[in-house]
């Protein structure tokens, strides 16, 4: 009997997870065969069979942590030493290997690749159970990240043979969560998802009275100084995930006398109700607090005069729709206006790396779209290229993609400078925040009939307040004031960036 054991992890990297095995127990090995691959929060490891044989035993299951040495399995050395443990007694001798079948019938669930930028997801509630029937492309669960939720579908007609990530579990990208039997009669195999998770008990209950942490967690824990045990897990049986790291790590200093308080969770009466926060909304309020603590962020504001945009709107609105099949809005205009003025001053469409800055040849327009869930930002690609009725048309596809939970992970990335327009809610001003690493943001504002001066009169006007959030590191104030500047000009007349001027 050879041990499979865990390799050497890297001078810096104390823990793996287990993320998938190629054989399963009772299968046949060969010598230098990979058998199981491991992750870590630098690298991915595999780890090959020992010797020619049976994998006669699996000791640490799919998402189990393991360290340096420890046994992942054992294989029974030797051609036929031991054939598949669970296969069933077959009544005829001539049937073939029950290992042969299993091969055949089922198939891993994976976690699909979420993205270039999101390492990991959390696992949403199951729409079926181990023992249900499921028909190809049928959605059986729903994996959150901190962008998007990404739906994983059966692979076959079926039974979900095995759930092997709960709702609330962190996955990774190509992570096994369950397996489907496909054809008729493989329910039988559901009751082997206790004897899994009973085998990935022995391993993750090593950690004595300290919590079980990821590689992603322990990482953040030791370097920012954190004590496990006052983090309070979002996980399934508590387990502490990456963004609850994360929050602690943004949370502020409580004083040492007052430390154990924060642990217990303020008590609520009849007349509240404490609802989980979504990975959305914990991901906006940390990218958010991260936006502020890491730009110098300074508002500048001006005010501008709407009555040329809304009288060439009045005009073109009707001929504009029935040419396009879309209406002419506001926002077409603001975008233009907004390009044309990133031109002017690229240090705005630009953004910081390090000590590098990169300005950028392309104009992504970001819009901000409020949802039920949160407020998402799709990016409008090469805003400079498109005509009006392009902008109002792109514009139109994000936020209904944004509304109906439809938006990729390519439309929320990449943006240069953002739009948002509190005004649809009434918002008469406000400082929006930057979307890092972006060095601007335009808010739009309440079109409100005031009196303002014109030519020595008192007139009233459609008025709307703008506001230019900037990051001072990259942006000086004589470059935002002419910004805004600039976008007020362009709207009051409008023909200076439709002709280009």
């Amino acid at each position: 009997m050879a041990d499979i054991l865990t390799p050497t992890l890297g001078e810096s990297v104390s823990e793996a997870t287990v993320a998938k095995w190629t054989k399963k127990a009772g299968d046949a090995v060969k010598k230098d065969e990979l058998l199981v691959e491991l992750e870590t929060d630098k690298v991915s490891l595999e780890v090959v069979a020992p010797a020619d044989g049976v994998l006669a035993e699996i000791t640490a299951g799919e998402g189990d942590t393991v360290t340096a040495g420890a046994v992942l399995g054992k294989v029974t050395e030797g051609g036929a030493a031991a054939p598949a443990k669970d296969a069933p007694k077959a009544e005829k001798a001539e049937a073939r290997p029950a290992k042969a079948a299993a091969k055949t019938e089922t198939i891993d669930l994976t976690t699909p690749t979420m993205g270039e930028s999101v390492a990991e997801g959390t696992m949403g509630a199951w729409l079926k159970k181990a023992g249900d029937a499921v028909r190809k492309d049928e959605v059986l669960v729903e994996i959150e990240t901190d962008k998007v939720a990404v739906e994983v579908s059966s692979p076959a007609d079926g039974v979900l043979a095995e759930i092997t990530a709960e709702q609330g579990a962190t996955v990774t990208p190509g992570q096994v969560i369950g397996k489907v039997a496909a054809g008729q009669g493989a329910a039988a195999s559901a009751p082997s998802a206790p004897a899994a998770n009973a085998g990935s008990a022995q391993v993750t209950d090593k950690g004595g009275d300290a919590p079980h942490l990821s590689p992603s967690v322990q990482r953040i824990v030791t370097e920012k100084n954190l004590d496990p045990k006052a983090i309070d897990g979002s996980g399934k049986d508590g387990r502490i995930l990456k963004g609850d790291a994360l929050a602690a790590a943004d949370a502020p200093k409580a004083a040492p006398a007052a430390a154990p308080a924060p642990a217990a969770p303020r008590a609520t009466g009849p007349r509240e109700e404490r609802v989980k926060m979504t990975r959305l909304r914990q991901t906006i309020a940390r990218r958010l607090k991260e936006s502020q603590n890491t730009a110098a962020q300074l508002t500048t504001f001006n005010e501008v005069d709407m009555s040329a945009v809304m009288a060439l709107r009045t005009a073109y609105k009707d001929s504009f729709e029935k040419r396009h099949g879309v209406k002419l809005g506001f926002m077409s205009l603001f975008v233009k206006a907004v390009v044309a003025s990133l031109k002017e001053i690229p240090a705005v469409n630009a953004e910081i790396d390090g000590t590098d800055i990169i300005y950028k040849n392309h104009y992504d327009i970001g819009v901000a779209v409020g949802t039920e869930k949160g407020l998402v930002v799709p990016v409008l690609r090469d805003a400079d290229q498109l005509s009006l009725a392009g902008i109002e048309k792109g514009i139109a596809a994000l936020g209904k993609a944004a509304r109906d939970g439809d938006l990729t992970l390519d439309q929320l990335q990449g943006g240069t400078f953002t739009i948002t327009n509190g005004g649809i809610y009434g918002s008469l001003m406000s400082t929006p925040i930057l979307n890092m690493p972006q060095s601007g943001i335009l808010g739009m504002h309440n079109i409100v009939q005031r009196p303002v001066a014109v030519n020595g009169e008192v007139k009233i006007r459609p008025m709307m307040y703008l506001a230019l959030s900037y990051d001072h590191r990259i942006v000086d104030g004589k470059e935002a004031v002419t910004f805004l500047v600039r976008i007020k000009e362009n709207l009051e007349d409008p023909q200076r960036f439709l002709l280009d001027l």
